[in-house]
């Protein structure tokens, strides 16, 4: 944390002291002015370390706890935790990087809430010496059925949308995160709503826009509205369940597989029955 203050902004009990008791006087300022803050004793661990946490709270509410979250590079949860607060407005805590949530080497964001959206504060730190993440998106040679202009396919079926400020440029899915990935020309500050059916893609709870999680959006059932600002180029809206492209076509053929299966096991025990 570095200081914003000037010496004369300094408590009058720190008139005089040495650069080092100044630079802690000026840090504790900018404590008090923040909501809520965190951070960690590192920035770069391995995947079998140990995480510590802290952070101070402004204003403390008696008995309230701060809600530490873990994002990993997969935009997925890996943990979450409730901190006491002590009287004078610090928390810490610590993390084991041990575990299958956290094997994947990249960017954890850790992210401190205390009471509401405005009371919020995160730190990154990198893992490394695990297993490497690269996300893969499958695009379609050719799409399963043909789509309006304002529809986007979305795993083989027709997704309605509106765009207010730029154009769609088009539309993957990550199956690996259960996403939908919309590519986007933002002229200027605008506004995606898009429907994709339950049958393709349900249980959104996180929008990305170019890779940062986005709180200016709106989930209501079937109906995820997005306001971006200009510039944006991609808006990635993650869920629970995802149909990856040509998923009916790869259904088919497993279906088809299935049958010939069972009609090459009844052919087979018919020909070794005796006859009589």
């Amino acid at each position: 944390m570095s200081s914003a203050y000037a010496a004369d902004d300094l408590p009058q009990a720190c008139v005089g002291c040495s650069m080092e008791d100044a630079r802690e006087a000026a840090n504790q300022m900018l404590l008090d002015d923040l909501p809520v803050s965190v951070w960690t004793d590192k920035t770069d661990y391995g995947h079998n370390d140990m995480i510590m946490v802290k952070g101070q709270v402004a204003n403390v509410a008696s008995g309230f706890p701060v809600t530490i979250t873990v994002v990993s590079p997969l935009n997925s949860i890996v943990t979450i935790d409730q901190v006491d607060v002590a009287d004078d407005g610090s928390f810490e805590t610590t993390l084991n990087t041990a575990g299958a949530m956290w094997k994947y080497d990249g960017t954890y964001t850790i992210k401190a809430n205390y009471g509401s959206a405005e009371k919020t504060n995160s730190a990154k730190v990198e893992l490394t010496g695990g297993v490497a993440y690269t996300p893969t998106y499958e695009t379609p040679d050719v799409p399963d059925r043909q789509c309006k202009n304002n529809e986007l396919s979305v795993g083989g079926q027709c997704a309605p949308f509106t765009i207010t400020g730029g154009m769609v440029t088009g539309a993957t899915v990550n199956s690996n995160d259960n996403s939908i990935v919309i590519s986007i020309n933002a002229e200027e500050d605008g506004m995606l709503t898009v429907s994709p059916t339950k049958q393709t893609f349900d249980g959104a709870f996180m929008v990305l826009v170019d890779g940062e999680e986005w709180d200016d959006s709106e989930i209501a059932g079937e109906k995820i509205t997005v306001m971006f600002p200009a510039g944006a180029e991609e808006i990635e809206i993650i869920g629970t369940f995802v149909v990856p492209e040509f998923g009916t076509i790869a259904a088919m053929i497993l279906a088809v597989a299935i049958i010939s299966i069972i009609a090459i096991s009844a052919k087979s025990r018919l020909s070794i029955m005796p006859r009589y």
